[in-house]
């Protein structure tokens, strides 16, 4: 009897997708509003909006979570708490941090497929482009899924759904 496969990979980005930075008009209905003092990057407190559905839906969709994020062990003690998610393992990307090569890969692509080993992965950000595609198709060996979510909205249903049929069909 064969062993099962191991469940696909969920990197999360938290600005974009689970804090829509972007959104017109304020706060969007749901969410709540989070005061971080400087983290990581930052230079000044941070304004996030969170809206704690997400995580009972995230942990219901049968991936392995992981951060993908500048936030990476941050998003334990800011984030996961007001989702509901478990302490979370995050992908490090201190040494690749807002690089871009020539051929405009994302600086997280690389780490992310490298870290994936040719698991089936979905990627959820508000940043990947054409070029991030090309550089998994050409270097990862498993299914994956660069699922961009726009930062003016964050994830909504629709999102949900898309990584859903993801994990099931890969």
């Amino acid at each position: 009897m064969r062993a099962p496969s191991p469940r696909p990979l969920l990197y999360l980005d938290v600005d974009g997708p689970l804090n829509p930075y972007a959104a017109e008009g304020g706060r969007p209905d749901g969410y709540t509003t989070l005061r971080v003092p400087p983290v990581g990057l930052a230079t000044g407190p941070l304004r996030v909006w969170l809206d704690p559905a997400h995580g009972p839906a995230l942990l219901a969709l049968g991936y392995e979570l992981w951060w993908a994020t500048t936030w990476m062990a941050e998003a334990n003690t800011w984030i996961g708490p007001v989702l509901g998610l478990p302490p979370l393992p995050y992908v490090d990307f201190t040494d690749v941090l807002f690089g871009h090569g020539p051929d405009l890969v994302h600086w997280k692509t690389r780490t992310l497929v490298a870290h994936a080993a040719g698991r089936p992965f979905a990627w959820v950000d508000d940043e990947q482009s054409a070029a991030d595609t090309d550089y998994v198709a050409a270097h990862h060996a498993g299914a994956a899924l660069l699922h961009h979510v726009d930062p003016r909205a964050g994830l909504r249903e629709r999102d949900f759904v898309a990584l859903a049929a993801f994990a099931e069909g890969r």
